[in-house]
């Protein structure tokens, strides 16, 4: 499943529903359980570069490949994940990775 998606291109797993539960300061129970579906909204709710940026930085490529693969300067690219991780903390996009939403 997922394994032609931005995700799996720089991750071997479908672990982001862990990386999501970290960033958006909620249980890892709370968040949906099918990856799909739960990708499906990460996708909708992020903007290419975002989810591009998302994906590289929690597969822990260093910020001078993010930059060049991105086309940021390293100012460009804080501003950037500073951007993508303070929307992961909005409720209207928390709300959407409830597990309770898919039910």
């Amino acid at each position: 499943m997922l394994e032609n998606s931005v995700w799996r291109q720089y991750n071997d797993e479908n672990n982001f529903r862990e990386k999501l539960s970290k960033f958006c300061v909620m249980d890892i129970e709370d968040i949906a359980d099918n990856e799909k579906e739960l990708y499906g909204v990460l996708k909708s709710k992020l903007t290419k570069k975002e989810l591009k940026l998302f994906a590289m930085d929690s597969a822990g490529i260093s910020d001078e490949e993010l930059s060049s693969a991105l086309d940021l300067n390293s100012e460009e690219l804080e501003k950037a994940k500073f951007k993508l991780y303070k929307k992961f903390k909005q409720d209207k996009i928390r709300l959407c990775f409830r597990a309770s939403n898919f039910n």
